[in-house]
């Protein structure tokens, strides 16, 4: 497996986490290769008292791409504590796009990596 591969596993991981963190029970994710490029796509649903986190995650995941912070730093996400901030930091740091659609208990987030094999 790539180191590529293993950092998309990464990211959906911290999701993974975070949503549970937030209430969620009902948590879908999809990750779609297409040639060098990746879209991963996550949808849950959250406990409404946890709308301030969601806005937290939607403003850290939109941190940009930092190609220096993910050549080094990629391999300490899921070394925190679930949820921590500095965890979906890193996130953001390691995807080149990010879309989040917030409704009442729900979010949709779409994180597109490009240049895999780069």
């Amino acid at each position: 497996m790539t180191h590529e591969r293993k950092k998309l596993s990464k990211i959906t991981e911290e999701l993974m986490l975070f949503f549970y963190g937030i209430g969620g029970n009902d948590i879908t994710f999809n990750v779609k290769l297409k040639g060098d490029d990746a879209v991963i796509t996550f949808e849950s649903n959250f406990d409404p008292k946890h709308r301030h986190a969601v806005e937290d995650m939607d403003r850290l995941l939109h941190s940009g791409h930092d190609y220096g912070v993910e050549d080094i730093y990629w391999e300490l996400m899921g070394s925190g504590e679930p949820g921590e901030t500095s965890q979906l930091l890193l996130v953001g740091m390691l995807v080149d796009k990010v879309d989040v659609t917030v409704n009442d208990d729900r979010v949709k987030v779409v994180m597109y990596k490009k240049d895999l094999h780069k």
